[in-house]
């Protein structure tokens, strides 16, 4: 690598880390999560099966009363129907959110009329009420039920009614860029924000990210160094997962116009506080 493209790559991995937002679930530990937060900085909150919408929209509510962006998950298999879908709406705008993520969910079964994201994207449409950013899931490892020109179908009839994309949960840089290449080929030209895990313990990330069916990323974490790389990293972080690879896998693509990377979507799993102290660590560096 060049002098003049570590530069850029620096630079990248500064602008990544700066332009940012946290993903929250909606537990108890939330209000604490939020205290190892910058002011004003963007939160967006998950839909949980256990507790389905009302706790992400209690603590949408709360989190904007604090001065925080706020984006909200509105899953679609957990609204009821287009009332359901109203009254959500309703109040997010009360509470003055203006941002609002729409993924499928992942419930075997709908609690109500909405199958996928794109039903209920298309009823909103048509609703008194409007978002000005709107965001789409991006799968750059693909879907553990869903085949690849199943997804690229879907995401380009949800495109018009998106504002951005958000990558699920990769470990791997080049399925990232690689992903985000097929995507331009097919003319889907929405910003993306990639998702990237936090920081936390490889038992528990590895326990996640088989949940969440990213398994690919997990093998290429295995592999980067070999396992005996691998049980070394564990060993020699004490048993820490930081993305610091994924990073500077990406900066140097971080300011490339063509893959229009508008900024990182952090994983948290509500562990915000050793998230920010890596993360200001490598600001630092």
């Amino acid at each position: 690598m060049s002098v003049a493209r570590s530069a850029a790559a620096s630079d990248g991995a500064t602008d990544l880390l700066t332009d940012l937002r946290f993903e929250l679930m909606p537990f108890d530990s939330f209000e604490g999560q939020m205290g190892h937060l910058p002011d004003g900085a963007t939160i967006a909150i998950t839909t949980s099966p256990q507790l389905g919408l009302d706790a992400t929209i209690e603590w949408a509510e709360k989190a904007a009363e604090q001065g925080f962006a706020v984006s909200p998950h509105i899953a679609a298999r957990y609204v009821r129907d287009e009332k359901h879908l109203e009254e959500i709406a309703r109040r997010l705008t009360d509470a003055g959110i203006t941002d609002i993520f729409v993924p499928g969910g992942d419930r075997e079964e709908p609690i109500g009329e909405f199958e996928s994201a794109y039903d209920l994207l298309t009823t909103l449409d048509d609703l008194d009420y409007a978002f000005e950013e709107v965001g789409i899931t991006g799968y750059p490892e693909g879907h553990e039920f869903l085949d690849d020109a199943t997804l690229a179908e879907a995401m380009k009839k949800k495109a018009p009614y998106a504002t951005y994309i958000v990558t699920q949960l990769c470990y791997d840089p080049d399925a990232v860029v690689e992903w985000i290449e097929a995507v331009r080929e097919r003319g889907v030209d929405l910003p993306v924000e990639i998702g990237i895990p936090g920081v936390m313990k490889y038992q528990r990330l590895l326990k996640i990210s088989q949940k969440v069916g990213v398994g690919d990323s997990v093998r290429f974490l295995k592999k980067t160094t070999g396992v005996l790389g691998f049980v070394r990293q564990l060993v020699g972080s004490r048993g820490k997962y930081t993305p610091d690879d994924l990073i500077d896998g990406l900066a140097p693509y971080a300011d490339d116009p063509h893959y229009d990377i508008r900024g990182l979507h952090i994983y948290t799993f509500n562990q915000t506080s050793d998230i920010e102290s890596w993360r200001y660590g490598r600001l630092e560096e």
